[in-house]
C-alpha cells in the first residue's frame, strides 16, 4: 500500500512525460512535487492526537489516505502530458501528500505494533511489502504500457492501479489495531511541541538530524532521473519494467535479507558505514553503464547495474529504517518518526529538482544527454553522511 504510490511519482510519471517529448528540466523538477515526503512531520502531530473512535489511531489515518490515493489515482488518468500537463502537476502532487500521509500512520503503525528487538527484522519485512507494492506499479504495471505486453495506456495503467488502491482499504479494516501507548494530547502545546523536545534534548540529537538528512541525498537525488536516463538510452517500456523493476526486485530482496541479517548479529550502528559506502558505490556505478553496454549488451549491462545499485539500496534503506524505528519514542511514533523520515527525504527532495537541470549543462549535446557528471557527483555527496555514520558508530549503542 506504501510501495505502490510512491514510484508512480518517483518514477512511472516522470517515463510518461518523457515518452510524450517533456524536456528533462520539466522531469527533473517534478521531483519537487514529492515535497510532501520531506514536511510530514508538520502534520504528524494531527495523528497521534486525532482519530477515529471505530477504526483506531493509526487504521483510521491509513483508510482515509488509501481512499485519497485512490481516488487521485483514477482522476489523474484523465489527463494528456501534451494538454494538460498543469492537471497531471496537481494530482501527482495530491499523489504525493496521500502517500506521505499514509507513511507518517503506517511508519507509526509498525513501529507500535512490534518490541524494540524486532525492529530490525521487523522493518525488513516491511521493506519487503513496500518494494512488492513498487514492483506492481512501477514494474509490473509498467511493462504493461508497451506494443509487446497488452499495450494499454498509461490513462488506463493509473486508473486500474487507483482500483487496487481501493481494493487495500478492505484489509486496512480488518487490520488489528495496535494498543495505545499515550492519551491524547491536552494542549497544542504538548500535541506539537513536546515530542520534538523530547527529541532535541538528547545527546547527539543534531548528530543524529544531519546524519538523517545526508546518508541517502546523492542516491536519492540520481535516482530522480533514472527513469528518463533509462527512456534515453533506448530501453523499452517492457524492458525498464522487466530489468530495472524485475531484477531490481529481487535483488533488493537479497540485500534487505542480508541487511537485516547483519544488523541482528553485530547491531544497526555498526552496519551503517559499511551499508553506505556500497551505497555510493552502487550510485556512482551508473556512470560506466554506456561503456559496458558496448562490452557486454545492453540488457546485460543494466542487469548488473541495476541489481548492484538495487542489492546496496536494500542494505541502505534496511538500514535506515530500522535506525529511525529504534530512534523513536514510542510516546510520540507518529511524530518523531515522521521527522525523521521526513529529514530523509529532504535532502532528496530538495536538491534532486536540479538533477535535470545538472545534466543538460553538463551535456555538450543536448539532443543526445550525457548524465556521467551527475552520478560521479551524487557518489560524492555520500562522504558527509558517511562521516557522520562514523560518529554515530562511535557514540550511540544500537
Amino acid at each position: 500500500s506504501a510501495g505502490l504510490p510512491l514510484m508512480l511519482v518517483f518514477s512511472v510519471v516522470k517515463i510518461w512525460l518523457r515518452r510524450d517529448g517533456v524536456d528533462i528540466s520539466t522531469i527533473g523538477y517534478f521531483s519537487w512535487l514529492t515535497f510532501p515526503y520531506s514536511v510530514n512531520f508538520c502534520w504528524a502531530p494531527l495523528l497521534d492526537n486525532i482519530y477515529s473512535s471505530k477504526l483506531g489511531r493509526r487504521r483510521g489515518w491509513i483508510f482515509l489516505a488509501q481512499f485519497g490515493l485512490s481516488l487521485s489515482m483514477i482522476l489523474i488518468g484523465f489527463f494528456n502530458p501534451r494538454t494538460s500537463l498543469l492537471g497531471i502537476t496537481l494530482f501527482t502532487f495530491l499523489i504525493s501528500f496521500f502517500s506521505a500521509t499514509q507513511d507518517i500512520a503506517i511508519d507509526a503503525y509498525r513501529t507500535e505494533i512490534m518490541d524494540d528487538e524486532e525492529q530490525g527484522v521487523g522493518g525488513s519485512l516491511y521493506v519487503y511489502g513496500y518494494r512488492i507494492g513498487m514492483l506492481l506499479s512501477s514494474g509490473v504495471g509498467l511493462s504493461l504500457v508497451d506494443p509487446k505486453s497488452l499495450n494499454i495506456t498509461f490513462n488506463q495503467l493509473f486508473q486500474i492501479l487507483g482500483c487496487l488502491m481501493f481494493l487495500l482499504t478492505f484489509i486496512t479494516y480488518y487490520a488489528d489495531e495496535p494498543q495505545v501507548v499515550k492519551e491524547k494530547a491536552k494542549s497544542f502545546f504538548d500535541a506539537v511541541f513536546v515530542p520534538f523536545k523530547e527529541f532535541f534534548t538528547r545527546d547527539f540529537a543534531f548528530t543524529i538530524f544531519f546524519f538523517v538528512l545526508l546518508f541517502k541525498v546523492g542516491d536519492g537525488m540520481a535516482s530522480s532521473v533514472y527513469s528518463a536516463y533509462y527512456v534515453d538510452m533506448g530501453f523499452s517500456n517492457l524492458e525498464i519494467g522487466a530489468i530495472t523493476k524485475g531484477i531490481g526486485f529481487f535483488s533488493t530482496m537479497a540485500g534487505l535479507a542480508i541487511g537485516a541479517s547483519l544488523m541482528y548479529m553485530f547491531g544497526i550502528n555498526k552496519c551503517l558505514v559499511g551499508f553506505g559506502f556500497m551505497q555510493a558505490v552502487s550510485t556512482g556505478a551508473f556512470a560506466i553503464l554506456p561503456k559496458l553496454m558496448t562490452i557486454l549488451g545492453s540488457k546485460t549491462a543494466l542487469g548488473i547495474i541495476i541489481g548492484f545499485e538495487d542489492f546496496s539500496s536494500g542494505l541502505g534503506t534496511t538500514a535506515m529504517v530500522a535506525f529511525i524505528s529504534s530512534m523513536a519514542d514510542k510516546r510520540f511514533t507518529a511524530t518523531q518518526y515522521a521527522l525523521l523520515a521526513s529529514l530523509a527525504a529532504l535532502g532528496r527532495t530538495l536538491f534532486s529538482g536540479f538533477s535535470g537541470k545538472i545534466v543538460e549543462l553538463t551535456s555538450s549535446n543536448p539532443e543526445n544527454l550525457d548524465y556521467t557528471f551527475l552520478f560521479i557527483f551524487c557518489a560524492l555527496l555520500a562522504i558527509p553522511g558517511l562521516i557522520l555514520a562514523r560518529r554515530i558508530q562511535t557514540k550511540l549503542t544500537v
